[in-house]
């Protein structure tokens, strides 16, 4: 007998003895009202809580001029930071420019310099706990007028583990046949105003000086704003 047929001869039967037993004057209990359950999940198949999204950097510069001139001071790199750099000012023109990926100070600070008849040279470098590589700027210092010019950067001292996310962000976007047979092998970090961009590169062997393409991210957007080739 199949299901619902069933079902009729059971609820027939109970019917009709309910009115059996109303005509015999015996007590009927009021029907209990039947809950449906659902059933329980099976074990582990609970929905995982999405997770967190990385916070966005907050890149900042956490050094006063007091700090860095104990850097040059101290410094124990050949030959030193030259006398005439060491000087209130010139570190706190130094330390306006010497942003941070987080706006934290680095795990390691040293400061290198070297002075020519007219000018000199300084270069700064840092590395935070846990990051990619280390951060450098280079630096040109007029020694009659003490400006201080911001030559160049290379900063790699993101989070290690965020490559796996540039990475990705990046082959979201891009056609993959522009990345075919490329991987990423590093990347830098824009200071601001280009706060949240990073320039990937990608290369066919796995090296710096293999084939391939440089990638301008900007991981706040999503968007790829610039493919170049390295050479």
């Amino acid at each position: 007998m199949t299901g619902p047929k069933r079902a009729l001869v059971m609820v027939a039967a109970s019917l009709l003895l309910l009115a059996a037993c109303r005509a015999a004057g015996t007590p009927v209990a009021s029907p209990v009202p039947v809950v449906s359950v659902p059933p329980a999940s099976p074990a582990g198949s609970e929905t995982a809580a999405p997770t967190a999204p990385r916070p966005v950097a907050q890149p900042g510069t956490p050094y006063a001029a007091t700090d860095l001139l104990a850097a040059m001071r101290d410094s124990r790199r050949p030959g030193g930071v030259p006398d005439e750099l060491e000087t209130e000012a010139i570190a706190g023109a130094i330390a306006e420019r010497a942003w941070t990926w987080d706006g934290e100070p680095w795990e390691s600070l040293s400061v290198g310099a070297a002075c020519g008849p007219d000018a000199c040279s300084l270069d700064l470098a840092g590395t935070p706990a846990g990051g990619a590589g280390t951060d450098l700027y280079s630096f040109a210092i007029d020694t009659a007028s003490g400006a201080v010019e911001l030559l160049s950067t290379d900063l790699h001292g993101y989070p290690a583990d965020l490559e796996e996310e540039l990475d990705a962000a990046t082959r979201a976007v891009m056609d993959p046949d522009e990345l075919d047979g490329l991987a990423l092998v590093g990347a830098r970090w824009l200071a601001p105003p280009d706060t949240g961009r990073y320039w990937l590169a990608y290369r066919s062997g796995g090296e710096e000086g293999s084939p391939g393409i440089d990638v301008l991210l900007d991981l706040t957007s999503g968007e790829v704003l610039e493919v170049a080739d390295p050479g």
